[in-house]
């Protein structure tokens, strides 16, 4: 019996929206941005001008279950939307805009992460 995402257990990830990371892999390699979501369900995240597809959307009247988020009340038309990209293929930058690995530091009960490469708290 193959697995589905509800059987895995729910991982804490060490990249958080609003963080910036450089991809590592894929066609857009050596590019850097800031996540926009992260999917821990599916190893994912969105990265802000990165994946970019395109997505042919109708004209839409103003309402608040659009099939794509940020199309409500939209002319229709082709519009750029970013992709997914798996969490392994990107790196979180330190404060200092280099690559690194994460590790996590636990004082007093509360969780705080650490860039493995400089030894900087990321807030």
């Amino acid at each position: 019996m193959a697995r589905t995402t509800k059987d895995r257990k729910r991982q804490s990830l060490k990249i958080r929206s609003g963080d910036q990371v450089r991809v590592i892999a894929g066609k857009d390699r050596g590019k850097q941005g800031r996540v926009l979501r992260v999917e821990p369900s599916k190893n994912r995240i969105y990265v802000e001008g990165l994946n970019m597809a395109k997505r042919h959307v109708r004209p839409r009247a103003a309402s608040r279950n659009a099939p794509i988020p940020g199309t409500e009340g939209q002319l229709g038309g082709v519009i750029d939307i970013e992709g997914p990209i798996h969490i392994s293929n990107v790196m979180l930058l330190d404060p200092k805009g280099q690559p690194t690995r994460v590790r996590i530091q636990r004082e007093s009960g509360k969780r705080t992460r650490i860039a493995a490469r400089s030894g900087a708290a990321i807030e």
